[in-house]
C-alpha cells in the first residue's frame, strides 16, 4: 500500500480516506512505534493533502485509540500503559463474547465462507513469513465477527478496541505466537458451523485470555523515523 504524494490521485477526500488506512496499518503493524511523532506537515506534504485534513485524519486515529495529543501537543503513536491494556482487553472480551453469540444466531453458509476467506488468507500471509501482515489480519478476524453479527454500534466498538489492542500487542507481544492464534480461529469457525455458540463464546474469551496473558510485558521496541516507515505503505 504505497501512498500518493503528487496529489494527483482522486480527490482530497480520496487521499484522506488512503493516508488514515496507511498511518492506521503501520500503526498496527508496530512499524509506527508509540510516541513516534506524527506532524501535519510532514503528512500533508507525503499525502498530498491539506493540514487539514491531516488532522481530520489524525482525529479518527485518536478515537480508535492509535494517536494521542497529550496536552494538545503535537499528535504521536499512542503509548498505553499496561493497566490501559488491561483494561482494553475487559472490554473486548465483553464485545467479542456478545459478538460471537450473535454470529451463531445468525450464521448461515455466506457467514461460514465470509470467516473461512479470512482465515485463509491470514493463513497464508503467516507460511508466507509476512507476520505483520498476517497480525494485522488477525485483528481483522475478530472485526468481521462484529460485522458479521449484524449489529452496527457492536461493530463500531469492536473496531475500536480491536485497534488498542492490536496496537497493544505491538508493544507488549512481540513473542506472541501468531501460527497458534491462526489454530484457534480456525477452531472457533468450526464451534459455530457445529452450532455451538455458547461454546464458541467460551473460546474466544479463552483465546483473548491467553493472548493478554502473553502480551503484557513491559518493553516497548524502538522504532524508525516517520516517512521512511510511511513510505512502505
Amino acid at each position: 500500500m504505497v501512498a500518493s504524494t503528487d496529489g494527483s490521485n482522486g480527490t482530497p477526500a480520496d487521499r484522506a480516506e488512503r493516508a488514515y488506512a496507511s498511518v492506521r496499518a503501520a500503526v498496527i503493524e508496530g512499524a509506527l512505534t508509540p510516541g513516534t511523532k506524527l506532524g501535519e506537515e510532514a503528512l500533508a506534504a507525503h499525502y498530498g493533502v491539506s493540514r487539514t485534513l491531516v488532522r481530520t485524519v489524525l482525529t479518527r486515529l485518536v478515537n480508535d485509540g492509535l494517536v494521542e495529543s497529550p496536552h494538545g501537543r503535537s499528535a504521536e503513536v499512542a503509548q498505553p500503559t499496561i493497566e490501559e491494556a488491561r483494561d482494553a482487553f475487559v472490554v473486548r472480551r465483553a464485545l467479542e463474547r456478545e459478538a460471537v453469540l450473535r454470529v451463531a444466531e445468525r450464521w448461515d453458509d455466506g457467514i461460514h465462507e465470509r470467516l473461512r476467506a479470512h482465515a485463509r488468507a491470514e493463513r497464508e500471509a503467516w507460511t508466507e513469513r509476512r507476520s505483520a501482515a498476517s497480525a494485522r489480519l488477525g485483528g481483522e478476524f475478530h472485526i468481521l465477527l462484529a460485522r458479521e453479527s449484524g449489529n452496527a454500534l457492536l461493530q463500531r466498538y469492536m473496531s475500536e478496541v480491536v485497534s488498542r489492542t492490536a496496537l497493544i500487542l505491538t508493544i507488549y507481544g512481540r513473542d506472541i505466537e501468531q501460527g497458534a492464534s491462526i489454530a484457534e480461529h480456525d477452531e472457533l469457525i468450526a464451534l459455530l458451523a457445529a452450532g455451538d455458540g455458547a461454546a464458541a463464546a467460551d473460546h474466544v474469551a479463552a483465546h483473548l485470555d491467553g493472548v493478554e496473558t502473553k502480551a503484557l510485558r513491559a518493553e516497548t521496541p524502538a522504532g524508525d523515523p516517520l516517512l521512511s516507515v510511511l513510505a512502505r505503505y
